[in-house]
């Protein structure tokens, strides 16, 4: 997708362009598959009759016909078919939504799929699988060679779901089960999407960067105001009564590990900006969205699994420009791990 492309999409769900109470209904639907790594933050802006600028906010159904052109539609649940490929897809969903429970073995942290692809990959922005399962086979510079889907997903056990951790010591074997599960649920997911074509609301629309930066000390403060409420204060998310975690950790032995891509300042920073507060993507301003990243990836967290010398000689050969692995942040190397 062309970069002016992937910014008309990039909005997300402003509260000055929707009636009262609908952001609190895309927190739900979110929350449904699966909270996402940052923050229900207020919602008194839903109650705004007047945009920021104090013009007339677009309405629910102007915004929701406009949303409707520009993106591709997945299928409804209740249109799940019967039989064995129905029986697959569902199975594909629940490890999706549910990640550490349906493949504990595999899985050595709190986070599910569903935390990074909202909306049980539905929603567009948050790197969908609709729009992912149709553009591979694919090469990634990350590996520098050609993935297939198993491939991609194989990565995600990896660094995403810090598979090192797991009881099984790693992502499940080729071949597994859960990944042929998972492949039929992002199957029929993209159910009429157009083969090989780069979708509006893939993945994460790029943020670009300001003329500030980011900085870690600037996001202390913009991520007290807007994510601790649901993340905690510590970063280590919240359970409801019952025990079971609502909001996913962003750091510490319980998150992403240093080789996943949100642990990269930019690839969380587009998340934030489209997607968060949950619900209310596109409220923060670009500078917050960048210094919120910038806080939470430089904490410390799983070491990266492609570590076999040196934090220094890991991050010349597999970190780039943004990212906090291999830097000293308040006297600290990151990137020695966490530890379990």
């Amino acid at each position: 997708m062309k970069q002016n492309e992937r910014r008309i999409v990039e909005g997300g769900d402003s509260p000055q362009q929707r009636k009262a109470g609908d952001g609190a209904k895309r927190a739900i639907l979110a929350l449904a598959g699966g909270a996402g790594l940052f923050v229900l933050g207020s919602i008194a802006f839903d109650l705004g009759i007047l945009g920021d600028d104090g013009s007339r906010p677009t309405t629910s159904s102007e915004r929701e016909s406009d949303m409707a052109a520009a993106y591709f539609s997945p299928p409804a649940e209740t249109s799940i078919p019967d039989g064995p490929d129905g029986d697959a897809i569902r199975r594909g969903m629940a490890l999706f939504v549910n990640t550490k429970t349906n493949a504990a073995d595999f899985v050595g942290n709190e986070l599910s799929c569903a935390s990074c692809h909202l909306d049980k990959g539905r929603e567009p922005n948050s790197a969908p699988m609709w729009a992912a399962y149709v553009i591979y086979p694919k090469y990634r510079s990350k590996n520098k060679q050609i993935n297939t889907m198993e491939d991609r997903l194989r990565g995600c056990f990896t660094y995403s779901m810090n598979g090192q951790d797991s009881p099984s010591g790693g992502p499940p074997p080729a071949g597994h089960p859960i990944y042929k599960d998972l492949q039929m649920y992002f199957h029929w997911l993209a159910s009429g999407a157009p083969v090989g074509e780069s979708l509006p609301g893939q993945g994460y629309p790029e943020l670009e960067k300001t003329a500030l930066g980011y900085d870690p000390q600037r996001g202390a403060q913009v991520y007290e105001q807007n994510c601790a409420a649901c993340h905690g204060s510590n970063g280590q998310g919240q359970r409801d009564l019952n025990g079971k975690l609502v909001f996913p950790p962003l750091w510490g032995p319980n998150s992403y590990n240093w080789g996943a891509g949100m642990a990269r300042v930019n690839t969380a920073a587009s998340f934030i900006k489209a997607n968060m507060p949950m619900g209310q993507g596109g409220t923060l301003t670009d500078q917050q969205a960048w210094d919120a990243a910038a806080f939470i990836d430089s904490q410390e967290r799983p070491r990266d699994p492609r570590q076999t010398g040196s934090v220094a000689d890991n991050a010349a050969a597999n970190h780039g420009q943004d990212t906090y692995y291999g830097k000293i942040v308040e006297g600290r190397l990151l990137g020695t791990g966490t530890g379990r």
